[in-house]
């Protein structure tokens, strides 16, 4: 079964609970399935995918998501994701209200209210398959590898979405983005990396998995 596909250039997530959308985003029937359009421009995770990265999420995967903010990403990664879990930790007041709510459809989403720096908080959550963060903090890359040495699978993997701006905006995105490669090598093999535009500007993923 394909949890992920693609319809004339549009990708498309299996949706785990048919004849509800998230965002209102474009729902189609592909044979007895139902499936949601996963706008790039709406996620770092999708822009990633667009430009050529390899999917890490299967049906039984396990995700710690930081940076869930009110879930548009979470929901399409809980589509590929239908027996795996995926802990949404978010650490905004009003986006966490939405990211409750998607929970209570989605059964496979547990909505961690907390603050990504400080991952001792939710130390219940498990050890998962992939990590994947998109913060907009400063110090992007430290929370990044804090709490895959917390929560990272020996095997798994990391996906990390830099926002230079939010770290140095005087600087040129690529003198950040060399700044971060260099840091996360020292824990890291960095798998592949992809500039994200047309789709966000200044946005860097990587994919990575410990030495």
């Amino acid at each position: 079964m394909s949890y992920l596909i693609n319809i004339k250039g549009r990708m498309y997530t299996r949706n785990l609970v048919p004849g509800v959308s998230v965002y209102e985003e474009k729902l189609v029937k592909q044979g007895k399935d139902e499936y949601r359009e996963w706008t790039p421009k709406r996620s770092k995770l999708g822009a990633g995918l667009k430009k050529g990265i390899k999917n890490p999420i299967n049906e039984n995967t396990s995700v710690l998501y930081l940076g869930a903010a009110s879930g548009t990403t979470v929901s399409h990664v809980s589509d590929m994701a239908p027996k795996g879990v995926i802990y949404a930790v978010e650490f905004a007041p009003e986006p966490i209200k939405s990211l409750i709510m998607l929970a209570k459809k989605r059964k496979n989403i547990i909505p961690i209210f907390a603050d990504a720096n400080h991952p001792e908080v939710y130390e219940f959550a498990s050890k998962s398959d992939v990590v994947f963060q998109d913060i907009a903090q400063k110090n992007q890359a430290e929370i990044f590898t804090k709490n895959c040495l917390a929560y990272l699978k020996k095997d798994g993997v990391g996906v990390l979405a830099i926002k230079s701006r939010s770290i140095d905006v005087t600087k040129h995105p690529e003198v950040v983005f060399k700044q971060v490669e260099k840091e996360l090598y020292k824990t890291f093999k960095i798998l592949d990396m992809k500039r994200l535009e047309p789709f966000e500007r200044d946005h860097k993923i990587y994919i990575v998995k410990f030495k």
